[in-house]
C-alpha cells in the first residue's frame, strides 16, 4: 500500500493501519511530526524502517524500529537510501539530490557513473521537475497526483529512458518553466546582502512553483538566504532556503513559527498575516 500526498502533507503515518507482522517503510517525512502515529503502529506489532533527513526530535527506542536519519546539510533522503541499497539505483539518487537542490552532492554521487555534462544537465532538469510536482496546497494544484507519478516513474530503471520516452516528463518540464517565468517577474518585498523575501499571489501556479522558485533563488545568490511566501486566506505558506554557501539555520528559523524542515531548506504551513512583520525581523536577525 502506497501512502503519499503533496509536499506539506507530512503526517502520513496517521493514515496507516497496520497488523502484527506488517512492514512499513517511511521515506522523507519528519519523525518529529509522526512520532505519535509511529508509536501506535509499533505497539500493534508492525516493524518500520525510517529514512529521513529532517529534524527528528526524540527517536523512540523500539526493537521493531530501524532508523536511517542523517540531518547533515548536504544529504537528502534518497542519498541515505542509496547507502542502504549499496548504490544499486544510484542514478535515481542523483536525480533526487538535484531535485532537493543539492547540486554538489548530486555531482559527487554521479561521479562513479560515467555520465557526461549533457546527461548531468538532463538528470538535474528531471529531478527539479519531479520536485516541482510536489508543491501545492492540495493534490488538485499539481500536474499529477504523486502516487500516479510514482507508479509511472517506478517502471523505469533508467531515468534517461523516462526522459526520452515518457510524455509525463515533457508536461512537468513545460509546466515548471511556465510557472517559473511568472515567479521571476516578481520583485522582492525585502532584500539585503544576506537575505531576501518574496511574496507570491494566491494562485495555483504560485503554490506549484514556490519551492522550485526558492531553489532557483538559492542557486542564483548562494551567499543569501531566501523566504518565498505564498498568499492564502489568513496568511502565507512559507518556503525558506538557507544560503547554499553555508546551508544552515532554515529549520531553526521555521520552528520559531510552528514550522520545520532541515538545515538547508524548511517551511511553515501557515504564517498568520499578523506574524508577517515578526517573521521578516526574525529572517533578518537569523541571517544578519
Amino acid at each position: 500500500m502506497l501512502v503519499t500526498g503533496a509536499k506539506r502533507d507530512i503526517a502520513l503515518l496517521e493514515r496507516v493501519e497496520a497488523q502484527p507482522g506488517d512492514a512499513i517503510t517511511v521515506l522523507d517525512i519528519s519523525l518529529a511530526r509522526n512520532v505519535g502515529a509511529l508509536q501506535r503502529l509499533l505497539a500493534c506489532g508492525a516493524s518500520c524502517r525510517y529514512f529521513d533527513h529532517h529534524f527528528a526530535g526524540e527517536v523512540p527506542a523500539h526493537p521493531n524500529l530501524r532508523t536511517f536519519i542523517d540531518t547533515a546539510p548536504d544529504i537528502c533522503t534518497s542519498l541515505i537510501a542509496d547507502r542502504y541499497l549499496g548504490g544499486r539505483h544510484r542514478i535515481w539518487a542523483v536525480v533526487a539530490a538535484f531535485g532537493d537542490n543539492l547540486a554538489a552532492a548530486a555531482r559527487r554521487a554521479a561521479a562513479p557513473l560515467g555520465v557526461n555534462e549533457l546527461q548531468i544537465a538532463q538528470l538535474q532538469e528531471l529531478g527539479e521537475s519531479i520536485n516541482y510536482n510536489a508543491y501545492g496546497e492540495s493534490v488538485d494544484d499539481l500536474n499529477y497526483h504523486p502516487a500516479d507519478l510514482y507508479q509511472t516513474l517506478s517502471r523505469y530503471a533508467d531515468p534517461f529512458e523516462f526522459i526520452s520516452g515518457e510524455p509525463v516528463f515533457e508536461i512537468l518540464r513545460t509546466g515548471r518553466a511556465d510557472d517559473l517565468y511568472l515567479a521571476e517577474e516578481l520583485k522582492p518585498e525585502m532584500e539585503t546582502a544576506r537575505c531576501a523575501l518574496y511574496v507570491l499571489p494566491d494562485a495555483a501556479w504560485s503554490r506549484r512553483v514556490s519551492g522550485v522558485f526558492a531553489n532557483r533563488l538559492a542557486q542564483q545568490h548562494p551567499q543569501r538566504a531566501h523566504a518565498v511566501l505564498t498568499a492564502r486566506p489568513g496568511g502565507f505558506v512559507v518556503s525558506v532556503r538557507a544560503p547554499t554557501a553555508t546551508p544552515r539555520g532554515a529549520d531553526e528559523l521555521c520552528r520559531q513559527f510552528a514550522g520545520g524542515g532541515r538545515q538547508g531548506a524548511a517551511g511553515i504551513d501557515l504564517l498568520p498575516r499578523s506574524e508577517l512583520d515578526r517573521f521578516i525581523a526574525a529572517l533578518a536577525a537569523h541571517y544578519p
